[in-house]
């Protein structure tokens, strides 16, 4: 029997050379401070801001205003059983969606129940006609970098959704060789077609990176997102996208952190919105050196860990 096609990347059908999508998660906005410079208003004044500020699509929000403003749409949603991967499916399929991201599990499956439930999330995929991309996250399926690699192996086909600050973090990845742990990455790398932006340090899984520059876990976050975008480039064709999508949530969830404010309070760390920016700046300057690679042949073109 032939083994099932890949997962198909995200793509507008257009004749575009393959890019770098800058889309933008809509729980950043969720609980921003008063003195955020995120936007403020109903959805569609929101939205519209959301595309003045230069992003692509949004993950979640109103679909029909989106639209209308121009704006991919994208969702997400989670599969405990293999047979709900159809219905989620089916429900990105009648919304319109151009993918759709997935926590799977709850990081208790044995290898059994873990590749019954990629099988059924690769078919809903191929039947429904929508790119499903599983997430890298705590307390799921890829909750460690040695289960998540052996899902990519035993299904080639899978297609994922980075968010590396869960590993980053939550496996101290800087304890070892982390160029190593990179290397031994690769199958994963390699089938990155959505990313959640957020960085963490080896303690804090969301903090401020300031401008991005001059910090070694930043660079770190750098040259993944790079491999991540390297990956996408050897298979994509005209019209595909890679979605850069920063996520960064609230304090009531414990990912944003708080610090003494002067009076009496706490603050925020940073502003969501603005860090927002900055790591989509870092995404554009990710994918820039992706493609410097693929021209020199994949090999690193400047940098690296």
């Amino acid at each position: 029997m032939p083994s099932p096609a890949a997962i198909r990347n995200t793509t507008d059908g257009s004749s575009q050379a393959p890019r770098l999508r800058r889309d933008f998660n809509m729980g950043t906005l969720t609980d921003l401070p008063a003195d955020s410079t995120g936007p403020r208003g109903d959805e569609r004044s929101v939205l519209q801001a959301i595309k003045q500020a230069g992003y692509q699509g949004v993950q979640g929000g109103d679909r029909t205003i989106a639209r209308e403003l121009g704006l991919g749409w994208s969702t997400g949603g989670r599969v405990n059983q293999p047979q709900e991967a159809d219905g989620f499916a089916r429900s990105c399929r009648e919304q319109g969606a151009e993918a759709g991201t997935l926590h799977v599990g709850w990081g208790m499956e044995s290898d059994l129940e873990i590749d019954r439930l990629v099988a059924a999330i690769i078919d809903a995929s191929h039947k429904h006609q929508v790119p499903l991309y599983i997430e890298t996250h705590r307390a799921t399926i890829t909750q460690d970098i040695w289960r998540t690699v052996g899902i990519a192996q035993r299904h080639p086909e899978v297609r994922f959704n980075a968010d590396f600050s869960h590993w980053y973090t939550g496996l101290e990845m800087v304890y070892g060789d982390i160029s190593a742990k990179f290397d031994f990455l690769a199958p994963v790398f390699e089938r990155v077609r959505f990313m959640h932006g957020r960085i963490g340090n080896p303690g804090c899984m969301q903090v401020d990176c300031g401008d991005g520059r001059g910090l070694t876990f930043v660079d770190h976050f750098r040259e993944m997102w790079t491999r991540c975008f390297q990956g996408f480039l050897s298979s994509a064709k005209p019209g595909d996208f890679v979605s850069f999508c920063p996520e960064l949530l609230h304090p009531s969830i414990y990912y944003a952190r708080t610090i003494p404010d002067g009076h009496g309070g706490r603050r925020e760390e940073c502003d969501r919105w603005a860090q927002a920016l900055v790591l989509t700046r870092i995404a554009g300057e990710c994918f820039s050196e992706a493609q410097a690679r693929q021209a020199a042949g994949g090999k690193r073109a400047s940098g690296g860990a």
